[in-house]
């Protein structure tokens, strides 16, 4: 479980002797060796996530209520199993559910489905994946929150994968999983059916794809540096299966949430910089111009082509039914094969602008609305669930609540760890660095343009995508405090120290909110005891 060398620089530079450097040399500074046990760098991961998994299954069913915006994606996952599409379902349907009666949807004659057709302004990825938890364990709280659930258990071992590449450290994979497990707005959206824990698994993903990529193509370039003659460009690195599986996952993203399109685009200008960076590193004269001739091609393919292939393949239920919003299906019928098809992509397209002008003109007032500058202090949280029950705390006033708020702790350290990365990237040109910062950045600064020019209502939980890579600058920012696997053991003892520290603070602060994370019945007192700002969390 050694830290890896914190000292090494992300973008390196060419050996200016005419020798070649020695192949061992080129493929070491390329492709660090992963240090550790193989086992373990899967068993560590794989039981901080079965530790998260636990945290977020238990009592899931909690409350048993429909909880803020589960009103609209619970029943459209439900519609999508009934209907193929979302469906316009009753005024009463909450509470029709609550009660264990799943007929909750208004009717419409056979040739008059559209009448019932639900207007919904997200693609229906997000609401397939919340279906199947409803599939298996039926229309019930526990099945519509199921797949947040397992998303969360999951995005929780992806991290700790990816942050033991990135570091080349178990511990400090395993360190990031923690930290994710028990951050409170990750903890909350685990446990309700809204969109934004799966737009942040997707984009999770797509992100350990390419720096998966990057080392694969790393060791390519390496393997193509000892066998063959150099020239100004270097190879072409195959297709790239790693980076199309990016791809996928990040037109996933886009199907869940539209937001999902700057990560996209952020991940596909860092892929090809990190291709350059390569070719650069191993003394090509040409890197820029042998990135743009054997890179770019196949980066379109899985960059552009494949995220566009998954974002319309989420889609085939509102093109295979007639209920869809906006479907035409009648007219689209009407005029053979060729005029189905060319009508089906116009009313797609029809729908896409008319859902486009509705985000650009979101400026409803919501009582927990948030502005993005605000975000990262945790000043606004959202409140999903609140009840004062009669009984079940001891005393006469009770608080039932679920908070949608992050653990103080880890956000505070983890505003920090991001100025130490812009730090560390200026000074040193780290990938690591880099990368954190563009991803988070990619998260974040796109808000700053709505809030500016629309007065667009936002919420703190769209910062769910920014926080596995908070996490990622805080597991960065440790692995510097804790030093060189090499460093003094004096050195050494003083940052495990630290860093010990500040887990155990963090574990401490998630243990203080979970009962306002997951609706525990508690006194009045201790519900107010756990509002860090009265003004902004009441």
């Amino acid at each position: 479980m050694a830290v890896t060398d914190f000292t090494n620089k992300g973008f390196e530079q060419p050996d200016p002797s005419p020798t070649r450097e020695s192949a061992r040399s080129v493929r070491d500074r390329l492709v660090p060796p992963m240090p550790g046990s193989v086992l373990w760098g899967w068993l560590g991961p794989a039981l901080v996530a079965a530790f998260g998994a636990i945290l977020r299954f238990v009592d899931l069913d909690r409350p048993k209520a429909v909880m803020f915006d589960e009103t609209y994606y619970a029943k459209d996952g439900f519609a999508l199993l009934n209907f193929g599409t979302e469906h316009t379902p009753l005024d009463n349907a909450n509470a029709l559910l609550i009660q264990g009666n799943t007929d909750i949807w208004q009717r419409c004659a056979a040739d008059q489905l559209d009448k019932c057709a639900s207007y919904v302004v997200h693609p229906p990825l997000g609401k397939w994946m919340i279906a199947l938890g409803e599939q298996i364990f039926g229309m019930t709280p526990f099945g519509w929150r199921f797949a947040a659930a397992l998303a969360g258990a999951v995005s929780i071992l992806v991290l700790a994968r990816v942050a033991r590449r990135m570091t080349r450290s178990t511990l400090l994979g395993c360190l990031a999983g923690l930290l994710l497990a028990v951050d409170g707005l990750h903890f909350v959206l685990s446990r309700t059916a809204l969109l934004d824990i799966f737009l942040m698994f997707w984009v999770l993903a797509g992100f350990a794809c390419l720096v998966t990529d990057r080392d694969r193509a790393r060791a390519r370039l390496a393997a193509w540096y000892e066998t063959s003659p150099l020239d100004e460009h270097g190879p072409w690195l195959g297709w790239r299966p790693w980076r199309i599986a990016a791809g996928i996952c990040l037109g996933a993203a886009c199907a869940v949430k539209w937001s999902g399109i700057f990560f996209l685009i952020a991940f596909a200008v860092m892929s090809l910089v990190w291709d350059a960076g390569a070719r650069k590193a191993v003394g090509l004269r040409r890197p820029y111009g042998g990135a743009a001739s054997k890179d770019l091609p196949t980066a379109l393919t899985a960059m552009a082509l494949a995220p566009a292939v998954a974002y319309i393949a989420s889609w085939s239920g509102w093109f295979a039914t007639a209920g869809g919003w906006g479907r035409n299906w009648e007219r689209a019928t009407s005029h053979g094969p060729a005029y189905f098809v060319f009508d089906s992509v116009r009313s797609w397209l029809a729908y896409h602008f008319q859902v486009l002008g509705f985000h650009n003109g979101l400026t409803t007032p919501h009582n927990y609305q948030s502005e993005p500058w605000s975000w990262p202090l945790l000043l606004r949280p959202v409140a999903f669930f609140y009840e004062s029950p009669k009984t079940g705390c001891g005393v006469q006033n009770c608080s039932q609540a679920v908070l949608g708020v992050g653990t103080p702790i880890i956000w505070y350290g983890g505003l920090a760890a991001l100025v130490a990365m812009f730090t560390w990237y200026v000074s040193t040109r780290d990938w690591r660095a880099g990368a954190v910062l563009l991803a988070y950045l990619a998260g974040w600064l796109p808000w700053f343009y709505w809030a500016i020019a629309d007065n667009r209502t936002m919420f703190l939980f769209y910062t769910a995508p920014m926080v596995p890579f908070m996490i990622l600058a805080l597991t960065l920012a440790a692995g510097l405090v804790l030093g060189r696997a090499d460093a003094p053991p004096r050195r050494r003892m003083v940052g495990g120290v630290v860093v010990g520290a500040f887990t155990l603070l963090a574990l401490l602060n998630f243990w203080w909110l979970y009962p306002v994370l997951t609706a525990e019945i508690i006194p009045y007192t201790d519900w107010s005891a756990r509002m860090l700002f009265k003004k902004g969390w009441i």
